[in-house]
């Protein structure tokens, strides 16, 4: 595919996945509803787990992608706090697009001196925050991140910029390698003892989270979590791991297992997303796109940074590669990145 091939200002050029195949195909370019921007894509990110288990699971349809940034170039009459010409990070499905549709809650404006190759990885920060917020931390307290994949690499950063300890695992130790450079006070284990000496020599001997950013069929992670948490500490489910555990290990810590479902509150709920209604901040202060909009607050105030974390830069046209690297050397991808 040339760059010819996918500019037709009637057309909007969307990835697909076609039975384990990443497609672009040539749609009609939609117009915005009420409460939606379309914007101009300038890069959008892929996320390695969850794009790829679509093209391996040889899925039909599925419009591929979740996180971008780019320019607001049309908007819908109920979208009164951004403007057309406005940089937004968004989250939302199907961001692999020269052009997309967003809600206007899962926009957040990028203000200058933030580099838009960060904020294109905004509903990847959006689930790291969601995750921390389901593990309800308090200042000063202990998170075990397991898996090291660009997820967990994103949540060690904003839980050591938001004051918690982390302990960070993955037996890969390239990705351990990763982590310690810029988020100094975390501490990056690739060996299961490592991690039970760390959380041994907290204030409970033991962590106050366990948040599973990875797994698959019979790891134990769950049960291994248990293992590491203090008395009353809380495993938060992240990533696919084997939902299988040990009763009386539960039992003994009265641990809570908890599911971070996606973003945040408002995901899958029509009414917020397409409709336009959001949730008062009293009662829900933390929504998807808050979360959007805190983790650009992150990279604003230059809390952290995500920059070592993008190992490979594709253009549009080249898309297709950009997927074939992450099936075919997923342990070596972390940061992908589409310019568009």
């Amino acid at each position: 595919m040339n760059q010819g091939e996918i500019r037709n200002l009637n057309k909007v050029n969307v990835t697909v996945a076609r039975l384990g195949k990443a497609v672009v195909e040539q749609w009609e370019r939609p117009a915005p509803g009420e409460h939606q921007i379309l914007i101009r894509t300038e890069y959008a990110v892929i996320s390695t787990g969850t794009e790829t288990k679509s093209l391996r699971s040889k899925s039909n349809g599925i419009r591929l992608g979740y996180n971008a940034v780019g320019i607001i170039v049309e908007k819908g009459a109920g979208v009164e706090h951004l403007e057309i010409g406005q940089r937004v990070a968004c989250y939302g499905e199907g961001s692999h697009a020269d052009y997309s549709l967003v809600s206007k809650f899962l926009a957040a404006p990028v203000p200058d001196g933030v580099d838009p190759e960060e904020a294109a990885f905004a509903g990847l920060g959006a689930i790291a925050i969601h995750a921390l917020h389901q593990a309800e931390m308090q200042f000063g307290e202990t998170a075990v991140l397991v898996g090291l994949g660009i997820l967990g690499q994103i949540a060690a950063r904003i839980a050591n910029a938001a004051a918690y300890r982390v302990i960070g695992f993955d037996i890969q130790p390239m990705r351990c390698n990763m982590l310690e450079p810029l988020a100094p006070n975390a501490i990056a284990c690739n060996r299961v003892e490592e991690v039970t000496s760390a959380v041994r020599n907290t204030e409970c001997a033991g962590a106050d989270s366990v948040m599973l950013f990875g797994g698959g069929k019979d790891d134990g992670l769950i049960d291994q979590g248990i293992e590491w948490l203090r008395d009353r500490g809380k495993i938060v489910i992240v990533g696919i791991p084997d939902t299988t555990f040990a009763r009386n290990a539960l039992f003994v810590k009265e641990a809570q297992i908890r599911i971070c479902r996606a973003g945040g509150p408002g995901r899958y709920d029509a009414k917020y997303e397409q409709a336009g209604f959001d949730y008062p901040d009293g009662y829900v202060r933390w929504t998807e796109g808050r979360n959007v909009g805190k983790f650009i607050r992150l990279l604003s105030e230059k809390r952290m940074s995500l920059k070592p974390l993008i190992r490979h830069r594709f253009d549009f046209a080249e898309i297709d590669r950009a997927y074939q690297l992450c099936l075919d050397a997923p342990a070596e991808t972390m940061g992908v990145l589409i310019r568009y």
